[in-house]
């Protein structure tokens, strides 16, 4: 009977944040919703891309337009601490509808040549991460200290089920309704996502109302964050993972389905789909353990074991063995990607919030320039033994920055 009653008990205390705060879970849907609408749309201007083009090039231009909006992530963070926050989401959400509306009817009135596409990915990203710092910090606002682990657990959750469910259910619509039908139905998912918005309004703290410069407040906060050693220190993971692993996950993978382990594109499907299980489950995990105490422990450990997974998978030709082994990876990753927003807003100021998270968007920002490196060394030496040593880099980076910052370890109030 006490086995039985655990079971729900546990889930409980997972959805903790969900179940208890009223303005967290409509922040949650909407990130539900608006994430959802994003994926979607990727996947959908990326595949008209490319069939409007045929042109491996012209799509890879499209994929930068894409991400280069994380280019703007200090200034973005500034924006965060100087005005509303739920404000801010209002606006890119309202932005991404519009927009998303716009792109949809050309693509219905077969007026969507490459360039509109490409203003339409671009439009995507400025919706999506220019927000994230007024996003990641209001839940802080919303839950407390005490909550944080929790709730980034939570928005965890929605992430990896966005990234896993949102293409796959464009694939289906691009399939079953056609292309401009899939963006209209994403598009009606970022309306529902402003309806949840707003009746936040009037929550979100400013955190930094008098009138300085957006390039001041920019420089004066990279300088206390540098100056931060524990910040300073969740910042170099952060770039580190971004270098070495993300690009792997975002370029690599079909070269390996296809190359290493001989599977076509629904073995792809499931080894990515294994991928966002186990990111799933690594993020109902940490939401179950509510505020512990060993954040900056599991932070670090986790991050090297993810490495230590991934430099397994890369010599692996087994596809059940990369099958296994890409879930470990999923729920490793699960362990940085909660971890670093968590750390980052519990070792900085309430004031710094924003432009902490803003420094956290440009370190992932790497990624596209990184992708380049890593595919040219990949196309030299083969993606087996270019991920085999990048992830090993990763391993070392962080074992090294553990030693030199052991406050980061034992970190977890």
């Amino acid at each position: 009977m006490l086995k039985t009653s655990r079971a729900p008990a546990v889930v409980g205390q997972a959805l903790g944040s969900l179940r208890e705060n009223r303005p967290f879970r409509l922040l949650w849907f909407s990130n539900l919703f608006f994430f959802g609408g994003v994926w979607t749309q990727t996947l959908v201007l990326g595949w008209l891309a490319y069939e409007t083009t045929r042109s491996d090039l012209l799509v890879a231009v499209f994929a930068a337009a894409r991400l280069a909006p994380l280019l703007l992530g200090p200034f973005a963070g500034a924006v965060a601490d100087r005005h509303n926050r739920v404000r801010l989401l209002v606006i890119a959400c309202s932005w991404a509808l519009v927009t998303g509306s716009g792109v949809a009817a050309l693509t219905s009135l077969d007026k969507a040549p490459y360039w509109v596409l490409l203003v339409g990915g671009l439009a995507v990203g400025l919706a999506q991460s220019p927000s994230q710092p007024a996003r990641a910090s209001l839940v802080l606002d919303l839950v407390g200290r005490r909550n944080l682990s929790n709730a980034n657990a939570l928005n965890s959750m929605a992430l990896n089920m966005t990234q896993v469910i949102g293409p796959a259910i464009g694939g289906l619509m691009i399939s079953g309704l056609g292309a401009a039908a899939a963006l209209w139905i994403s598009t009606v998912w970022y309306a529902i996502s402003l309806a949840m918005l707003l009746p936040l309004r009037g929550l979100g703290h400013v955190t930094h109302e008098h009138a300085e410069s957006a390039v001041r407040m920019v420089v004066g906060g990279l300088r206390a964050i540098v100056r931060n050693r524990l910040a300073r220190s969740v910042l170099l993971v952060t770039l580190a993972a971004n270098i070495f692993l993300w690009p792997i996950y975002q370029a690599f993978m079909p070269v390996f389905a296809h190359e290493s382990l001989g599977l076509d594109a629904a073995g792809l499907g499931w080894l990515l789909t294994c991928g966002g299980v186990g990111g799933l489950l690594g993020s109902v995990v940490i939401a179950a353990l509510g505020d512990f105490r060993w954040k900056g422990a599991m932070f670090l450990v986790g991050t090297a074991c993810w490495g230590t997974l991934w430099s397994l998978f890369a010599l692996s030709t087994n596809p059940a063995t990369s099958f296994l082994l890409m879930g470990g990876i999923g729920v490793m990753s699960a362990a940085f990607g909660v971890l670093q927003t968590t750390l980052l807003l519990m070792t900085t100021d309430p004031h710094l919030h924003g432009r902490a998270l803003g420094v956290q968007e440009l370190a992932i920002g790497i990624m596209p320039l990184a992708s380049l490196v890593l595919g040219a060394l990949a196309n030299h030496y083969g993606v087996a033994l270019t991920t085999f040593a990048s992830a090993l880099l990763l391993v070392a980076s962080t074992l090294t920055l553990t030693v030199r910052t052991p406050q980061l370890l034992r970190y977890g109030v």
